[in-house]
């Protein structure tokens, strides 16, 4: 019973440090120097704790699964954790051949910033729709687009903002 308690204490330790690590990295890649360093503190204290744990009893099958275990539940956690706080901005281009006028009408009334880019494709002039948006209105602003056009191509990316007026500030 105590080598059992010992592995979920270990596979537990390891959830809370990757968990925090996967954190950590979000914030250290968008310039979040404090936050990152403090969650960084507390996550190698924990994980010092359970690596600990499995050098005192390295011939311990149980805590070495329990440690794999808890780093693969860690990382799942953190990313969950990290979509659900949705910190930061990301960049949109939404090409859509026939609606972009329409979504970005729509985008504007749902008080989201957009531009109209014109662009050159394979198969002649093509409006761009560009918007820089908080990363928690995502799922929002794709539920209006595929409302136009389900076929319009949405493309993101993680951005870091330094100065400017954003719409998707007052929300």
């Amino acid at each position: 019973m105590e080598v059992l308690i010992g592995a979920l204490l270990i596979f537990g330790l390891r959830i809370c440090d990757v968990s925090m690590g996967t954190v950590r990295t979000m914030f250290t890649v968008q310039g979040r120097k404090f936050s990152a360093s403090v969650i960084g503190f507390f996550e190698v204290i924990i994980w010092a704790m359970a690596i600990r744990q499995v050098f005192a009893q390295l011939d311990n099958l149980w805590n070495i699964l329990g440690y794999g275990a808890g780093f693969a539940v860690g990382t799942y956690l953190g990313i969950a954790i990290e979509h659900k706080l949705a910190i930061g901005f990301t960049h949109v281009y939404v090409i859509s051949r026939h609606n972009a006028d329409d979504i970005a009408n729509a985008l504007r009334i749902n008080k989201f910033g957009v531009t109209i880019i014109p662009a050159e494709g394979g198969s002649g002039g093509m409006p761009i729709v560009t918007s820089l948006i908080r990363r928690s209105r995502t799922r929002e602003l794709k539920n209006i687009v595929d409302a136009i056009d389900g076929n319009a191509l949405i493309s993101m990316h993680s951005s870091t903002i330094y100065r400017g007026f954003m719409h998707t500030m007052r929300k």
